[in-house]
């Protein structure tokens, strides 16, 4: 039987503690042997990545990878993959408003869909003491990983209709690949959109925000949440992001927890947000310690507040960060 989603979000702002849900899986494919190309490549190795660092930490869900180009390689984008670095779009597949107009939207057997189909449902089988969240890719994310960012911003002024379609086309994707994820049994998808923090509020509510809020109300249900991820604000578009009705907002380092939070309504989650780069990668324990900590002071009035990780946490993370991170968290709620 599915979990009660809305309940377990109510749970998480009912309790005394404070939860954590930082966004890794590198730490569990380096903990299984194991490389980036095989997780992003091989179902069974990406779950058994998020497997891992489930038995490992007492996080409050478990999560999938974040990969932003599993959606734009479906699309037709060449994607240059390593064994030691996230995969990234080479190039970009569309160049004008033609290009658009003869874009089909692709089957869910394209690329590699059908791996993190299987990664989730895997994960979400087996994983039964927590819920398991999926990643997928925000429109206007996707949008310029096919069109190329810079020019999509153009495009946007130039020709809002052309831009308009491929946005509708990314969306209609978009919403068919998370109705598939509702069906493996994970209890939600992580959506990242962080190239909307490249707009204004007004934009990012017009190129993004309303087309995220279509998705999240075919989707979202008392099964299924949506967590809102925007690494690219900061600060100025967080009311567009609220409007799009997500469960959850996942915030980057780059904007200030402590003001943020005031946008986002009580009844929903805040997450956010320890630079994932220079504490988790390049810190050391103390210094992860010690911006929990002072993250934690801030956070204290606001109980729909989440810890975790501005975004995702890079490969070659220390585990002995990871470590301090869980730590510095267990130490504040023993001592509050």
């Amino acid at each position: 039987m599915k979990q009660n989603m809305r309940q377990w979000m109510t749970d998480i702002i009912q309790r005394k503690e404070v939860t954590a849900l930082p966004v890794m899986t590198h730490p569990g494919i380096e903990m299984n042997g194991n490389t980036v190309r095989q997780a992003v490549s091989n179902g069974r190795v990406h779950y058994e990545a998020v497997q891992t660092l489930t038995k490992h930490y007492p996080a409050v869900a478990a999560a999938t990878i974040m990969d932003l180009t599993t959606e734009a390689e479906a699309f037709g984008a060449e994607i240059a993959f390593s064994d030691i670095a996230v995969p990234a779009v080479v190039g970009h597949c569309l160049s004008n408003a033609e290009d658009i107009n003869k874009l089909e939207i692709p089957s869910l057997s394209q690329g590699r869909i059908p791996a993190y189909l299987k990664a989730n449902l895997l994960a979400a089988r087996a994983i039964t003491d927590r819920p398991v969240f999926a990643g997928c890719i925000g429109p206007y994310s996707l949008a310029g990983r096919l069109y190329d960012m810079s020019e999509l911003m153009m495009l946007i002024y130039e020709n809002p209709d052309a831009a308009h379609q491929l946005l509708s086309k990314c969306t209609m994707f978009i919403k068919k690949y998370c109705q598939a994820l509702k069906r493996t049994g994970v209890g939600g998808v992580m959506m990242a959109e962080p190239a909307a923090g490249l707009l204004s509020d007004e934009d990012c509510k017009t190129f993004s925000s309303d087309y995220v809020r279509y998705i999240v109300d075919e989707v979202q249900s008392d099964d299924f949440l949506v967590i809102l991820h925007n690494c690219g604000n900061t600060g100025h578009c967080t009311k567009a992001m609220v409007s799009t009705g997500a469960a959850a907002y996942h915030f980057g380092n780059k904007c200030l927890m402590e003001e943020v939070i005031r946008d986002v309504p009580a009844t929903a989650l805040a997450m956010g947000n320890i630079d994932p780069v220079s504490v988790f990668k390049d810190g050391t324990p103390e210094l992860m310690r010690q911006t929990v900590i002072d993250l934690l002071e801030k956070m204290r009035n606001y109980p729909n507040f989440v810890l975790s990780s501005g975004c995702d946490t890079p490969p070659h993370t220390p585990q002995a960060n990871v470590d301090a991170f869980f730590s510095a968290l267990k130490e504040w709620n023993e001592q509050s």
